[in-house]
């Protein structure tokens, strides 16, 4: 195992690895409930973005609308999901969570929350929570350069800590 910590401290590679492990967890556990890993995906989105169409909710996933129509045809087979006619475009569809689908959120809720424990266990709280409000924040930063310069151009020099991420 190397010892590099361009290789074993850079952000984006711990970010990727911790984010896989998780949802690689998370999945193992959603299985037992009857749902892919892109099913749960689809309701966890719905349930922070109720009413989106299928080709917003698309692009947020960064899937294929395609895609996205196979597994929400999944859901409103398992009686989870709704498409209603989007009222300002005939050709959309808007996306409702069915009341059948709450136990199914509960139970990823808990199954989330466990997660959540297992992962953190040892750590306390004050660091977890620094750490939630440190991950917001480069989300945010991410956010912000997305919207405000193109992919590719230079935000000004790096200092020699910033070179190792």
């Amino acid at each position: 195992m190397t010892t590099d910590p361009f290789l074993t401290r850079a952000l984006g590679f711990v970010l990727a690895d911790v984010s896989r492990l998780m949802r690689r967890r998370f999945d193992d556990r959603a299985r037992e409930i009857g749902l892919t890993r892109a099913q749960w995906r689809v309701m966890a989105q719905l349930r922070r973005r109720e009413g989106i169409n299928q080709t917003a909710l698309a692009e947020i996933m960064e899937i294929e609308p395609i895609s996205l129509g196979r597994h929400i045809d999944r859901l409103v087979e398992k009686d989870f999901v709704e498409r209603r006619a989007d009222p300002r475009d005939r050709r959309a569809w808007r996306l409702y969570l069915k009341p059948e689908a709450q136990p199914v959120l509960d139970r990823l809720r808990a199954i989330s929350t466990a997660n959540r424990k297992e992962v953190l266990q040892g750590i306390p709280i004050e660091e977890s929570e620094a750490l939630i409000d440190t991950l917001l924040k480069i989300k945010a930063n991410l956010t912000a350069l997305e919207s405000s310069s193109p992919i590719g151009s230079p935000a000004g020099p790096k200092t020699e800590e910033e070179e190792q991420y």
